[in-house]
């Protein structure tokens, strides 16, 4: 039966419109330039005078704008209403891509402003400044002197060299620019002390006017000697002015003035030059003079499938992750980094991360193309360490100090390969795979025993916990160093997976002996989860020592993590299952607290030896841990477990309310850990946004009930999720997808012909010849 979907999706731009909100301002150009300061303490001036990253590094100040008579008097604006120094709230409006804020001056006048960052490393303030005035309009910002160097006009404003070091002491050179739009009719270089604020009224070109002219290149001379205020840089200031006159413009509207600061890579010291560019899908998005002729956001959105179900809380989430993905999103022009990925988060997060690269994967499938899902494994494939291991983190300058991440690689390669197949992909993946498979097995079991060692409370990604504390009573202090001997359960399943995965892909790949060694180790695996690392007295998997063999009975989340191999039934998944439904180890209102409730070191607040934690896995919820557990119910539904199912659906509907600051649906968000008795999340940290789960790809299986592989489709919705539930369009296989779940009945359309049946079973379409 050939028939169109009964609701067509909505369009990108109504779905970024839709995510409308007035408390949020993170922005980023999709490429890993992004500005979304955690705690800002200049949101309510013009600008981004918060610093701004370019992947990890932080850059700052940014740049601050003022109107400016033409004696040099600035028209001081407001935010909102009253106060003369503009710390008032300020109206604003925000939505994935732009930020605008309203403001006014003493004369009653209303200017609007809108900030962008763009692809390219273009953060834009752009304003609508009402027709017939005289003045300027002038962006200023302050660079610290012994740290911008060559600072000297350009044809559009002015331009510096900018040494910047992360939290490792990891160097990177910027060029940067300030300019306007149109042709500057004047510039400003003034070396100062003091401090540096984005106020035109303290800054020093109010001394003399701010009369135009335009200034040279502040001569060289020996740096200011350090100033006791602990608010002032060390070596002073190099203020930095680019005018624009008002009036200027007239096509008929208001006119419109663009300031722009544009950080681009110039060369990282001891490592291959960097640049920061559009994404390619989207190159026509960025220009040095005029805003993008198409937006990059609303491409990017367009990429993925419309979810709509009737419930706020799950249709808001789904394209808010989006948001988040675009927000983290790196184009793979980063020295290492060649191929386009998402980073972990905001800030010093703001890189490929490998515990994080496995959820990446999962969802990005869900994009038309799949190169950022591909992009988040090989990115790591490619930069693998001589001894096969991978990089915990990949940064732009050089692979140094990276640490290292247990992951899930096998499930996410298999689950990016079903979806958008690529040989040469899966080959070079199958490579990197198979020596990072024999460097774990040789480095991490090297006595065979099938179970797999974590060194260090920090490899995991879980640090803070009572698992470690079980074998070593000083893991909690001992940082990175290799002294643990603990088998664990988390990082043995993820063993498995690989091995399983890779023994797949070699039958694929036509290497019988490949095949036979690969599921001999998977094998081995298994026989020691399923022996050795039950534990009855728990009613739960739990690590074991690897000094003693003894098993530590410790409960932790990662103790369901087996459910992920399909091998779970009977007695033991009901144990399981028992356990996630009960509020005394793991039922909590909120799915699912990393520590059981019962354990002794447990804290909801992440309390850990009487401090709270910044990451502490001690009985807050991770959704990374939530996401592992959800996903192994949903596979254990699939393979006949009704209980199974149900409770995936219950946690996936508990697990998405959680993710919205006070319940408010139109507040999503995306911290790193939870209440799991409130809810609330981490807000003292600040980094929200964060990507370390996958519940976009979970709703689509969940919910929708889309599953897709090389054989073909299936459908078939979690019983208990929403009456209905339309997904699409999806672009998998080269074919375009469309579901619609009803009260009775599915309905799938493959590339216009639909295919329907009975909601209460599987709904399969094997792929046409």
């Amino acid at each position: 039966m050939n028939a169109p979907p009964s609701r067509p999706a909505a369009s990108p731009r109504a779905r970024i419109a839709a995510l409308e909100r007035e408390d949020k301002w993170f922005l980023g150009g999709l490429d890993g330039v992004v500005w979304a300061p955690p705690f800002p303490q200049w949101l309510h001036r013009p600008g981004f005078w918060d610093p701004v990253h370019l992947l990890q590094q932080e850059v700052g100040p940014g740049f601050s704008v003022a109107l400016v008579g033409g004696d040099g008097a600035e028209f001081p604006l407001r935010g909102g209403t009253g106060g003369p120094d503009g710390r008032e709230p300020t109206p604003r409006r925000w939505r994935p891509g732009r930020l605008v804020a309203t403001w006014s001056d003493e004369r009653g006048l209303t200017f609007e402003e809108r900030r962008q960052v763009l692809p390219g490393g273009i953060l834009e303030s752009s304003w609508h400044v009402p027709a017939g005035l005289e003045g300027y309009v002038v962006g200023f910002t302050a660079q610290p002197a012994d740290a911008a160097d060559g600072v000297e006009p350009t044809t559009d404003g002015v331009g510096w060299t900018r040494t910047v070091s992360d939290r490792r002491g990891q160097e990177l050179v910027l060029r940067m620019e300030l300019a306007g739009s149109v042709s500057p009719v004047w510039r400003r270089i003034v070396p100062s002390e003091g401090r540096a604020a984005p106020e035109w009224r303290h800054s020093p070109f109010t001394e003399g006017g701010g009369a135009p002219g335009n200034a040279a290149a502040p001569s060289a001379g020996p740096a200011p000697g350090p100033n006791s205020d602990p608010g002032e840089h060390r070596y002073g200031w190099i203020w930095i002015a680019v005018a624009l006159r008002l009036g200027g413009i007239d096509d008929g509207g208001p006119p419109t003035f663009r300031l722009t600061l544009r950080l681009r890579g110039a060369e990282a010291r001891g490592a291959a030059p960097t640049s920061g560019t559009a994404p390619t899908d989207n190159p026509s998005a960025v220009s040095d003079r005029k805003p993008p002729t198409a937006s990059a956001w609303e491409s990017f959105f367009g990429g993925f499938p419309h979810f709509e179900s009737g419930d706020p809380y799950l249709d808001r989430y789904f394209d808010y992750r989006i948001y988040g993905l675009g927000l983290n999103r790196i184009e793979g022009r980063w020295g290492p980094v060649r191929h386009p990925a998402i980073a972990e988060g905001p800030e010093y997060f703001h890189v490929p991360i490998a515990y994080s690269a496995q959820c990446h994967m999962m969802e990005m499938r869900w994009r038309k193309g799949g190169r950022e899902a591909w992009g988040s494994l090989l990115n790591f494939v490619d930069n693998r360490k001589p001894d096969g291991s991978f990089h915990g983190r990949l940064y732009p300058e050089r692979l140094e100090g990276t640490d290292f991440y247990h992951a899930n690689w096998g499930d996410a390669l298999l689950a990016v390969d079903d979806m958008h197949p690529d040989a040469a992909a899966l080959a070079r993946c199958y490579e990197g795979l198979s020596l990072y498979a024999r460097w774990l097995t040789a480095e991490r079991d090297p006595e065979a025993s099938g179970m797999f060692t974590v060194t260090n409370h920090f490899e995991t990604g879980q640090e803070y916990m009572s698992r470690y504390m079980a074998v070593d009573g000083e893991a909690d202090v001992a940082g990175w160093s290799p002294r643990l001997r603990l088998k664990g359960i988390d990082v043995t399943v993820y063993a498995h997976q690989l091995f399983r995965a890779l023994g797949s892909v070699a039958r694929r790949l036509q290497r019988p002996g490949d095949e036979a060694e690969w599921r001999g180790l998977a094998d081995r695996c298994w026989k020691a989860i399923d022996e050795r690392m039950w534990s009855t007295t728990a009613g739960l998997f739990t690590d074991v020592d690897g000094r003693t063999g003894e098993r530590t009975g410790v409960k932790a989340a990662v103790g369901f993590y087996p459910l992920l191999t399909g091998r779970m039934d009977g007695v033991r998944l009901a144990a399981l299952l028992d356990h996630l439904e009960d509020p005394r180890t793991f039922g909590t209102r909120f799915p699912l607290p990393s520590s059981s409730v019962d354990d002794p070191r447990f804290s909801a607040e992440g309390i850990w030896r009487g401090k709270r934690r910044n990451c502490p896995w001690n009985g807050r919820v991770w959704p990374m841990t939530t996401s592992h557990v959800i996903e192994g119910l949903l596979r254990c539904w699939r393979g006949g477990s009704a209980r199974a199912g149900a409770l995936a659906a219950d946690m996936l509907n508990r697990f998405a309310r959680m993710m919205f600051t006070d319940g408010d649906p139109s507040r999503p968000n995306c911290f790193e850990h939870y209440n799991p008795h409130t809810g609330r999340a981490c807000h003292f940290r600040g980094i929200d946004d964060y990507q370390h789960s996958w519940i976009l790809d979970l709703l689509a299986r969940g919910f929708a009930g889309l599953h897709v592989d090389a054989s073909g489709i299936e459908v078939r919705p979690l019983p208990g999720g929403p009456e209905r539930v339309s997904l699409g369009p999806v672009v998998a296989r080269g074919r375009e997808l469309h579901v619609d779940v009803e009260p009775e009945g599915v309905s799938v359309t493959v590339d216009g012909e639909r295919f329907d049946g009975p909601r209460g079973e599987a709904l399969r379409v094997p792929w046409a010849p």
